[in-house]
């Protein structure tokens, strides 16, 4: 085991995703997390609480979930960067802080490795049902970004750039594994700290008397400052003017709530993460994302050995929905296959994508465990025959 002078590892590892989610998070710079123990995301945390005296920082255990939610947002306004973990029944209690986040704009992670449900479910066996609660789990109009990793390589990799996101947006980030990536243990590369690009809190430069908390910036996106460092200002979940005072009126909540979704259509709109594969001649693609990528892999390999043009097109930034790239594809192709270990969530997403162009067609799994790659290939042998 190799340490920068920060206490950072570098160098090859063999680590699961959950502990991979840990070193990411200390190598993204942050030095703050709260959280409340639930399967199977208790390692990521369990790892933190032993590696933060080597860097500097602070691990608390919280009562509950959401105090937990709560207390990262405290620590960012403090000056740090935060995160923390939950699974399941913990992912629904953080929803009113997640929604908080999100409208006082908040740059914080949340990493939720999905577990069976719903309610308690099955807590050591894997899922992909919180998709759709991730985006739109909070009441009313936001906007989040949503990654999911399928190896513990990403799981190190993606909870940087979680980190870079939230930071670039202000806006809470969701690191969506599932049981199966969080537990499995491969080869991890982690570069020299240099190496490592890190997207700073961009903290405003105008002098107290000039500064307004959420008075948009380059790209829509305020400017911050720290609690203590000589700004008066104020954060509330109410609706509010540039000055962050309240300001119910419509107005105001038609200006406000419109910017929170507008400043993250760049995600959108070109810098969504998203791998391919063999798009050029496909006539069905294969949309999906997590462990059911790599389920989905030995299917496609299985359906081009038939003489069938199958392509791969895996969700890794689910959130914002990239809508244009899908809908380009719909133009060009027969058909969508939509494996996920849920009853049918993103699918949608790519039939509202696809617009009629293209047929879509879900394969389901109600979580427990994982696809037999036969029924992904049926599928797509089935969307071929269209």
């Amino acid at each position: 085991m190799h340490a920068d002078p920060k206490g950072v590892l570098t160098g090859v590892h063999f680590l699961d995703g959950d502990h991979a989610c840990c070193e990411g998070t200390l190598a993204a710079g942050a030095r703050f997390s709260a959280g409340y123990p639930i399967t199977p995301s208790t390692e990521v945390v369990e790892r933190f609480a032993s590696r933060i005296p080597t860097v500097g920082g602070i691990f608390i255990q919280m009562e509950d979930e959401l105090a937990a939610s709560i207390a990262i947002q405290g620590a960012v306004w403090g000056g740090a960067k935060a995160f923390t973990v939950t699974s399941g029944p913990g992912y629904s209690l953080m929803m009113e802080h997640i929604g908080y986040a999100a409208m006082t704009e908040t740059p914080c992670v949340f990493v939720n490795v999905q577990r069976g449900g719903p309610s308690t479910g099955l807590p050591t066996l894997p899922a992909q049902a919180d998709m759709m609660q991730a985006r739109w789990g909070s009441h009313g109009d936001y906007g989040i970004v949503a990654l999911c990793p399928s190896s513990p390589q990403e799981c190190f990799d993606l909870t940087i750039e979680a980190f870079n996101l939230s930071e670039e947006f202000r806006v809470p980030v969701m690191m969506m594994l599932d049981e199966c990536v969080g537990h499995m243990t491969e080869k991890v590369v982690i570069p020299k700290a240099e190496e490592i690009e890190i997207t700073p809190r961009r903290f405003t430069k105008e002098p107290p008397e000039k500064f307004h908390v959420y008075e948009p910036k380059e790209n829509q996106v305020p400017e911050m400052v720290q609690a203590g460092a000589g700004y008066r200002f104020h954060i509330t979940g109410l609706t509010h003017d540039e000055r962050g005072y309240p300001n119910m009126n419509i107005d105001a909540q038609d200006r406000l709530v419109r910017r929170l979704q507008d400043k993250l259509k760049p995600l959108a709109n070109g810098r969504g993460l998203c791998e391919t594969e063999n798009l050029e001649d496909a006539e069905v693609v294969v949309v999906s994302y997590g462990i059911t990528a790599r389920v989905a892999q030995r299917a496609l390999q299985l359906a081009r050995r038939r003489g069938i043009r199958a392509g791969k097109f895996r969700l890794i930034t689910a959130w914002p929905f990239p809508l244009e790239r899908i809908r380009e594809l719909a133009g060009r192709v027969k058909a969508f296959v939509v494996p996920e270990l849920n009853l049918g969530q993103m699918v949608y997403e790519v039939e509202r994508a696809a617009a009629g162009q293209a047929a879509v067609l879900s394969v389901t799994h109600a979580g427990g465990g994982v696809h037999d790659p036969e029924a992904i290939l049926n599928a797509i042998v089935e969307a071929a025959r269209l």
